[in-house]
Parts: structure tokens; C-alpha cells; sequence
């Protein structure tokens, strides 16, 4: 019964979450991206200081505080290096600063950022092209995995197998082939789509490596069924940063 339940759980939210994306991509307006994606920025920061294991609170006011200037600033990208200036000014002027309080500032905020700089200059197709490689990668290495998975792909994640990512990567690289052909040709479309399937499968190890760390299975319940918020987005966070270089040194 709990399994029946468990998995309509995970059902209801991801159709919920669906329908939620086409609504704000429907509409394609700039404040609205920018204040959702915000918000999923705040909650998923909050996820990673819990598996950062940093108890500073109010770290988050100095992350909404970026994500309000990269609504004005035309490079929001470039808010993340920014910050990691700022910061290192405050390290070196005060001992008792710790790196460590910056982790949340590299991971999700540079991946967030990125998202939000690709809509600015892109539009509401280049995330649409994101979104399709990161979850044809997801669905397609779990349908392949299940059938004929065998090999280990890393410890890190014991139920990934080579043969589901690799895959995967296919998949997903054929089917974003397709709706990247809205921004580049067919041979760049190719490269992108393949080189953001590859990032987003290290996108979502690396959350896994820090929910090991942290002894935790999930980052978060705030998603019936799916866990945490940044156990939705870890592939985007990396597969993003991946898209946006690629579109702007090859396009």
C-alpha cells in the first residue's frame, strides 16, 4: 500500500510540475521566469546548506540579494564570479569567514544563474531545449538500465549502469537534436544536446555524491514523491552552465 501510494504521489507532483512549466513557458514573460526561478533558487539553496552542513542562516538573505541584482544586471552569470570576489575580499579581511559558507554560492547559484541568463539571451526555447535533454536523459537511461543494465557506471549512485547511460546520452541526444533545431543547425543542435545529456548525468552524481556525504537520501520532501528540490534540478544545474558556453562560443 505505501508503494501504491508512494508512487501516486510521485505521479500527482510530477504532472503538477509539468503542467506548471508549459503554464510559465506559455506566458514567456521575462518577471514571472525571473520570480519563479528565483524561488526554486531560495529553496534549493536552503537544500544545499543542509547538505553542506552549513548552519550560517543568514547566508540565504545574501542569495536572495544576488538573485534581485540579476534581475537588473544584464550578465547574471557573471553576478557568480562576482560574488566569489566579494567574498574572498571578505575572507582575507576577516579570519573568522570560512570558504566553506561559499559552497552554496557556487553550487546551485551558478547553475541558477546560468538558467537565467540563457532565457535573457536565448529565450523561452533554449530552456525548453534544456529541459527536454535533461529529462530524456533521466527517462532514458532508467528504461534502459532497467532492461539490460549490468555494468557499475560509480559508487557514487550504485543503481546507475553504463549501458542505462550511455543510453540515455542517445536518447536524449536524438530527441534534443530536434527541438534545438528552433535555435542552431542540425550539426551544433547535435553537439550541444549530446554535450548537455553527458554534463547532466555528472550533474546528478554530483548531488548524489552530497547526499551521501551527508548521510541523507534525499535533499529535501518538499516534492511528494520526488524528494527535495534539488533532487528535480541537479541535472539542469550543470547541463545549463554546459549549454549556455556551447551557444556562445560555437553559435
Amino acid at each position: 500500500m505505501s508503494i501504491f501510494t508512494s508512487s501516486k504521489e510521485r505521479v500527482v507532483t510530477g504532472l503538477t510540475l509539468i503542467a506548471t512549466v508549459l503554464f510559465i513557458g506559455i506566458i514567456d514573460n521575462l518577471f514571472l521566469m525571473w520570480l519563479v526561478l528565483g524561488a526554486i533558487y531560495i529553496l534549493a539553496f536552503k537544500e544545499a546548506q543542509k547538505l553542506f552542513d552549513i548552519k550560517d542562516d543568514s547566508l540565504v538573505y545574501y542569495a536572495g540579494g544576488l538573485w534581485l541584482l540579476a534581475g537588473i544586471y544584464p550578465y547574471g552569470d557573471d553576478l557568480f564570479v562576482l560574488a566569489g570576489v566579494a567574498y574572498g575580499a571578505a575572507v582575507a579581511y576577516d579570519r573568522e569567514i570560512t570558504w566553506k559558507n561559499f559552497l552554496p554560492f557556487i553550487y546551485p547559484t551558478a547553475g541558477m544563474l546560468f538558467i537565467f541568463t540563457m532565457y535573457q539571451e536565448y529565450g523561452v526555447m533554449s530552456l525548453l531545449w534544456l529541459l527536454v535533454v535533461v529529462a530524456m536523459t533521466d527517462v532514458g537511461a532508467y528504461a534502459v538500465g532497467k532492461s539490460m543494465g549490468k555494468t557499475p557506471f560509480s559508487e557514487t549512485s550504485p543503481n546507475k549502469t553504463m549501458e542505462g547511460v550511455v543510453g540515455g546520452i542517445a536518447v536524449a541526444t536524438i530527441s534534443g537534436m530536434f527541438v534545438g533545431l528552433g535555435i542552431v543547425d542540425l550539426g551544433i543542435s547535435f553537439i550541444i544536446s549530446f554535450m548537455v545529456s553527458t554534463s547532466s548525468i555528472f550533474g546528478d552524481l554530483f548531488e548524489s555524491s552530497l547526499k551521501r556525504s551527508a548521510d541523507v537520501k534525499d535533499s529535501g520532501n518538499l516534492l511528494p514523491g520526488h524528494g527535495g528540490v534539488l533532487d528535480r534540478i541537479d541535472g539542469y544545474l550543470f547541463g545549463a552552465i554546459v549549454m549556455l558556453i556551447l551557444l556562445r562560443g560555437l553559435v
